[in-house]
């Protein structure tokens, strides 16, 4: 597991990237037509930014708060808080073009100064663009900053304490700064776990996931991140918001909803409170071949609707399985036919005993076998992907992800119509793809679905791909699901998020804004378009 600093240029550490099997990059020559690599920048000072636009007196007042050591400027600085992770972030910082990025990159210590920094915002006009990890993958830290003064990044980086453990309670307040890896050793240290392990899980931080609503890896037994908060504290220019006096209560909406999901548009997060769990002592990760897509869909719903519910539950397509996608150290390998699900379990070792012999009669019934070894290659690969997607882009193959969910009764439904819709747009363009799908987090109602795209890239790869795009959020609607599972709404969902909660919904989310951040500096154009908030003023 790594914890370096997030690589400029691609995914995570690049000492942990591996060159791609020969047999994928057969599948790319002879399979997509990808026989050009994609140059990449040599070095960071490649990479043309836009000229800083903050003027002195915003940029000295936010220095003063936070002092010089914490305010950069510089251009390595600027270009490591410029974009997320996306494919599109990526092209933008291979294209050889000027890209925008944030003047000024402050990383305050206390939610004072952070309030204090919204304020010196607001009064002189400059867009605020919280910063976690970095790594958003739908454009939530580019900002729409044209009409502002400039734009700075607030890098929570330093709010990175574990604030207080009540055991009794089993909650644990912890900063928003934290890593994934770093908030687990904490919790390590006195017994407990949150439990959320999401891909992004090396890098992203604790806000993030409650700002993005992030859903990790193990779902199924812990719960999706927004389930975990039971409180939070937000800085938002017009004030402080404490949220969270108990698990439940009927005393009106519960506003840390209003939170969970925002993106950094309506708040900065700057502490939260999470449910924990003692860490298990003991973990099981099997494999299971399913005969098809199908029954392996019936399966799997049976285990999270029926029992026994495992931590971990996933199935790959067949396209996925037979790639060897869903095993690292298998991957172009092939395989021998069916759906390979994965199963997890976690507790002490003889709950973990029980409800792994009931769940392994459960998947036999319907004609599963055991696949040897598949279950501990996942888990020790299981943040690796990313690594891959870089190495696909730098061999010049245009490769991307996008995810939805739905409800069990139109799951089979949103697969086709998405992989339908993705490929026939591809393929118009000239550029037949393949597509790889999984599911990766199922609920009693539903499952959410996680499509993985590959194809030879177009001379403009940017519009190629945002094209495809269109077209399956235009099919996701359509055959009932949602945008966005866990990776956020950004730049990219906008208009699929209109288009999902409707115009009076865009117009309460542009009211809210209105209140918490009247000068609308939070994030512009983030999750809420300012189309809404002009409508409503």
């Amino acid at each position: 597991m790594s914890t370096s600093e997030l690589s400029w240029s691609g995914w995570g550490d690049p000492a942990q990237a591996t060159p791609l099997p020969e047999a994928i990059t057969e599948l790319l020559r002879s399979g997509l037509g990808v026989d050009r690599p994609t140059p990449v920048p040599d070095s960071i000072d490649q990479v043309t930014l836009t000229p800083i636009r903050l003027g002195t007196a915003p940029a000295t007042a936010c220095t003063e708060i936070v002092g010089a050591e914490h305010a950069r400027s510089d251009h390595d600085a600027r270009v490591r808080h410029a974009r997320g992770k996306s494919t599109l972030d990526l092209l933008a910082l291979r294209a050889g073009r000027p890209i925008a990025a944030p003047d000024l990159i402050l990383t305050p210590a206390s939610h004072a100064e952070v309030l204090a920094i919204l304020g010196v915002c607001t009064e002189h006009r400059v867009a605020v663009v919280p910063f976690g990890g970095g790594t958003s993958v739908v454009g939530g830290l580019v900002p729409d900053s044209d009409g502002f003064a400039g734009w700075v990044a607030i890098d929570l980086r330093r709010l990175d304490a574990l604030v207080s453990l009540d055991e009794q309670s089993r909650l644990a307040t912890l900063g928003p700064g934290l890593r994934g890896p770093a908030a687990e050793t904490l919790l390590a240290q006195r017994g407990y776990t949150i439990g959320h392990f999401p891909q992004s899980f090396e890098y992203a931080t604790l806000g993030g996931f409650a700002a993005a609503r992030s859903s990790g890896q193990s779902s199924a037994g812990y719960g999706r991140f927004d389930d975990l908060v039971m409180g939070l504290q937000v800085a938002t220019p017009a004030g402080t918001l404490v949220l969270g006096r108990a698990p439940k209560s009927a005393a009106g909406p519960d506003l840390r909803q209003l939170m969970l999901g925002s993106e950094g548009s309506l708040g900065v997060i700057t502490e939260l409170t999470l449910r924990i769990r003692p860490a298990p002592p003991h973990r099981v990760y099997d494999g299971w071949r399913l005969p098809d897509f199908d029954r392996g869909l019936a399966v799997v719903r049976a285990l999270i609707q029926d029992g026994p519910v495992p931590t971990v539950l996933r199935l790959s397509d067949e396209a996925e399985t037979a790639l060897g996608l869903a095993r690292p150290e298998r991957l172009g390998s092939g395989g021998d036919g069916g759906c390979l699900a994965i199963v997890g379990f976690e507790g002490t070792e003889a709950d973990v005993a029980v409800t792994r012999t009931a769940a392994s009669r459960v998947l036999e019934a319907a004609g599963g076998r055991p696949v040897a070894e598949a279950g501990e290659g996942w888990v020790h690969g299981r943040f690796a992907g990313p690594y891959l997607r870089d190495a696909l882009l730098d061999a010049g193959a245009l490769v991307e992800t996008l995810e939805t969910v739905t409800f069990w009764r139109s799951v089979r439904g949103l697969y086709d119509a998405v992989t339908t819709a993705v490929r026939d747009d591809l393929t118009a363009q000239g550029t037949p793809p393949v597509i790889l799908c999984h599911v990766s987090h199922v609920y009693p109602a539903g499952a959410s679905l996680y499509f993985t795209i590959a194809c030879a890239q177009l001379p403009q790869p940017s519009e190629q791909w945002l094209r495809a795009k269109h077209a399956a959020t235009a099919a996701i609607l359509a055959a009932g699901g949602s945008i966005t599972h866990h990776h956020g709404v950004g730049r990219d969902h906008r208009e699929g998020l209109a288009q999902e909660i409707g115009e009076l919904g865009m117009r309460v989310l542009a009211g809210i804004k209105a209140t918490v951040d009247p000068a609308g500096i939070l994030n512009p154009g983030i999750l809420i378009t300012p189309q809404s908030s002009l409508n409503l003023r």
